[in-house]
């Protein structure tokens, strides 16, 4: 395992180091001490290693993953895993603000809370909380899934598109044009698979699954104003 000390290092000494990885590499574990919160740990990654983060980290925490997967062992600040590609990114404390925002594909594990406007605009990764997440959380989700094991605030989903949203808890609100939808076998098998995946052991029985009504797809003369 290479490990790096970023306060005697420094970012960009590490983020060169794990972006300059390749499939042919043989440095495939990481670990990263002595985090001290610092922003924009270890994005842009494209090889398929192993970070371990010993600690919280700032913002933008595994922007733009691409086959990576990447563990922090604190809390993450706003925009953990933003803009994710494909890999793992697994948070085991709490998230802040839009966690998973934009993100095209991979899967995003957060074991503590997330704060608001989780998973925004994602456009087809698989984000699994294991408690809360904030308000405007899903707001104009286009593709993937978003499993709450326990609570989600107001206005869940506002304007989305057809990405998949399951919440185990109670829903503060939802927002415009989302609506509480059947739960049909293909949406357990799919809810049973990101739970196993997640290291989660919820029932998906136990989950309730929301989307768009479709209601906002086509302009209405009558919303005009």
């Amino acid at each position: 395992m290479q490990t790096f000390n970023l306060e005697e290092n420094g970012l960009r000494a590490l983020n060169e180091a794990l972006q300059a990885q390749s499939h042919q590499t043989n440095e495939t574990a990481w670990e990263i001490v002595k985090p001290r919160g610092s922003h924009a740990i270890a994005v842009g990654l494209d090889a398929p290693i192993d970070v371990t983060v010993n600690g919280s980290t700032g913002y933008y925490c595994a922007g733009m993953n691409k086959q990576a997967t990447i563990t922090v062992k604190g809390n993450v600040g706003p925009g953990v895993a933003e803009n994710m590609m494909s890999g793992t990114v697994i948070v085991e404390g709490d998230a802040s603000q839009y966690a998973g925002a934009t993100g095209h594909g991979g899967l995003l594990v957060i074991k503590g809370n997330a704060s608001s406007r989780c998973g925004i605009s994602m456009k087809g990764i698989d984000i699994v909380v294991q408690g809360n997440i904030g308000h405007m959380s899903a707001f104009m989700a286009q593709r993937g899934n978003l499993v709450v094991c326990g609570d989600a605030g107001d206005a869940l989903g506002d304007s989305i598109y057809e990405a998949h949203l399951f919440v185990r808890g109670s829903v503060k609100s939802l927002g415009a044009d989302c609506i509480e939808k059947e739960m049909r076998p293909e949406h357990i098998a799919t809810l049973t698979d990101l739970l196993e995946r997640a290291g989660m052991d919820a029932k998906p029985e136990e989950f309730k699954r929301y989307g768009s009504a479709r209601k906002l797809y086509n302009f209405d003369i009558d919303n005009a104003y």
